[in-house]
């Protein structure tokens, strides 16, 4: 499969995770990478979740949150906002629509919504735009050393 060595793949793999790896074909011209995914793979909008990334009073943070949700980001702290996309792309080591919170190049403090807990499995981004990694939200949580929140907006 395209894509199978991402650095979220061989994260999880290490791990001994239990996941699965849904590919789908990227369109450029998509607005949203997580609704296209939830459109093209079939899935329910609840259980796929975005990577963003944050800048907490100058400190970089990963928030995923579910696709069709804003992040709050007065949930992430006072003074958060969102960080720019070339600071994101350099500190993870993916390019933005591809980021995932597993496999990073540089481990940031992450947050995921507590909505995932909902959820016996969710689906991220596998470090490419087009590639989806299919998990348990208890695993994402143990894997990134997150915390849980309820960092998302409706």
């Amino acid at each position: 499969m395209a894509g199978k060595g991402t650095p979220a793949i061989v994260a999880a793999t290490r791990a001994g995770v239990a996941f699965i790896v849904h590919e789908y074909r990227h369109d450029t011209r998509a607005e949203s990478y997580g609704l296209e995914a939830v459109e093209k793979l079939g899935l329910e909008a609840a259980r796929v979740f975005k990577t963003l990334v944050a800048d907490v009073d100058g400190a970089l943070t990963v928030a995923v949150v579910p696709v069709e949700a804003k992040l709050d980001l007065r949930a992430l702290g006072k003074r958060a906002r969102m960080a720019e996309a070339a600071a994101a792309e350099r500190a993870t080591g993916y390019v933005a629509g591809g980021i995932s919170p597993l496999g990073q190049r540089r481990t940031l403090p992450t947050v995921v919504d507590a909505s995932a807990l909902d959820h016996e499995t969710i689906h991220v981004s596998a470090g490419r735009r087009g590639l989806e990694l299919e998990l348990a939200p208890t695993d994402l949580v143990e894997l990134t050393g997150a915390r849980v929140a309820p960092i998302a907006r409706r």
